[in-house]
């Protein structure tokens, strides 16, 4: 999506798509990740998601790319701590204890930014792209983390019942993404309850991309 929709979205408060607890995927299948206490988690276009403060509870460093000022400043609001704040060119980081947000568009996050992760948990930017963005996207995640394994929420519904986002995403659209790259491992498939922002039904699809 353009950036001043998301911008827009944060400014006026419309973030239905914001969740009030840790994505049940996420406490369900985490571990599937085999990771050690203290790995760093990157989190694409991360918002102020309460997932963050879930992973930071059980050990793990979060490091996260996120567009809205707004979102960001919530979510330390929210954590209840206070960040360094320092300019990195295009990108702003945030920082503070175990977690660091880099603030900007996530084309402008490079891999020597970043810093080394042991894992990905996308569980909303590929479905926040539009497909014509999704392709530029996957490629740079991969460039940027250097394939560190992935933990990915995609939904599956009829694009032609609803606009998005979030966008469908199909199982062969992932694999034509990362199958060269991962072993994909379909973990769950569950019914979205009450349908994708209750106008039609969707499927919540969570995947394992790992390097093994």
């Amino acid at each position: 999506m353009e950036h001043d929709f998301w911008l827009q979205k944060w400014e006026d408060n419309d973030i239905g798509f914001h969740e009030h607890e840790a994505n049940p995927a996420l406490v369900d299948h985490f571990h599937e990740l085999s990771l050690e206490k203290g790995a760093r988690i990157f989190l694409p276009l991360c918002g102020k998601t309460l997932d963050i403060a879930w992973l930071l509870s059980k050990g793990y460093r979060v490091s996260g790319a996120e567009l809205s000022t707004v979102a960001i400043e919530q979510l330390f609001t929210e954590l209840g701590v206070e960040p360094q704040i320092s300019d990195l060119g295009k990108i702003k980081h945030y920082s503070a204890g175990n977690i660091d947000i880099y603030g900007g568009d996530i084309f402008d996050l490079s891999g020597e930014i970043l810093g080394p992760v042991d894992a990905v948990y996308d569980r909303a930017a590929l479905v926040a792209l539009p497909e014509k963005i999704r392709r530029r996207y996957t490629a740079h995640l991969m460039e940027i983390t250097r394939k560190a394994s992935q933990l990915l929420i995609t939904f599956v519904y009829d694009q032609t019942l609803l606009p998005g986002p979030p966008f469908s995403v199909t199982d062969e659209e992932v694999s034509n993404h990362y199958s060269d790259y991962y072993q994909l491992t379909l973990l769950e498939i569950k019914d979205v309850p009450g349908g994708l922002k209750g106008q039609c039904p969707a499927r919540e699809h969570v995947w394992l991309l790992s390097n093994s």
